[in-house]
């Protein structure tokens, strides 16, 4: 009986070591191996989400009650705050995961990118799952922003599907950007520098999006630049997902399929500059 129980043992460990050879399968297992080992910095320094609550706040308490009661800004049958609430969002995902590369370069400094260049692991999963990480984080400035929003009394859709779209949006736009920012941090290697590059960018992506004001109201040279830039369509599909009948622009549909394109691409272009971090 032993000998049959340790055969059929035997036979399940191979049948999980050749489904593990699947290159798809061995794909996925290793990039979530590299999420999993950037989450977990988390539970060793918490502070950072600590620190990322109090944009928001500041953002929907302060900017947006004042413009709220300004009346300037068309936003249809939405209050200015639940027009908001939905960009604040987006922006908070966004200030996490453009300054994800300065990670990139601190692990350089300290050896850990020659380890992670050294391994069997494919660059594509290096960098996919430290962008996936990106995301996990962001989920925490989905909290923060709920609760805000629930506090403030903007009509929520609640419902478990729009909840679960939601994240999927938030964690393709922390992919394109986290790995946008590894790309630069690959390119100055510099801490100063990338910090100074950072600031830089984060402004105009976010004020030529829909994020504080509706596209229709900005110029014509800045509405061409909002529909490239790929925080419109996430700001597009969250604000319809997250606000009761808030209408989309663009159609989940095509906010889905940019983003998703914009993330292969980004991630791709990423997995070949990665190994300059280490020259």
């Amino acid at each position: 009986m032993d000998s049959e129980k340790f055969q059929k043992q035997d036979k399940q460990q191979e049948d999980l070591d050749n489904w593990k050879k699947w290159p798809i399968i061995n794909f996925i297992t290793k990039t979530l191996v590299i999420t999993e080992l950037e989450i977990r910095k988390l539970k060793h320094d918490p502070t950072e989400l600590i620190s990322r609550v109090i944009q928001p706040i500041m953002w929907l308490l302060i900017f947006g009650e004042v413009l709220a009661h300004a009346r300037a800004i068309p936003t249809g049958h939405m209050s200015y705050l639940a027009f908001m609430a939905p960009g604040v969002l987006a922006q908070s995902v966004l200030f996490v995961s453009i300054f994800y590369g300065i990670a990139v370069i601190w692990e350089r400094d300290l050896g850990i990118v020659y380890k992670f260049l050294s391994s069997p692991a494919p660059r594509t999963s290096l960098v996919l799952g430290k962008a996936i990480s990106a995301g996990i984080r962001g989920f925490s400035q989905a909290i923060i922003v709920y609760i805000l929003a629930l506090l403030l009394k903007i009509p929520l859709n609640l419902n478990i599907w729009a909840l679960l779209g939601v994240l999927i949006f938030i964690l393709l736009g922390a992919i394109i950007f986290s790995t946008f920012s590894l790309i630069i941090a690959c390119i100055v290697k510099v801490r100063e520098r990338f910090m100074g590059i950072g600031q830089l960018l984060t402004m105009p992506l976010f004020f030529a999006s829909n994020a504080i004001y509706p596209i229709a109201i900005m110029p014509r040279w800045l509405q061409i630049f909002s529909h490239v830039n790929p925080l419109t369509y996430e700001i597009d599909a969250i604000r319809h997902l997250m606000v009761l009948n808030a209408p989309s622009v663009y159609g989940l549909g095509k906010d889905f399929g940019v983003l998703l394109l914009a993330s292969i691409i980004i991630v791709w272009i990423g997995s070949k500059i990665y190994p300059n971090i280490a020259t």
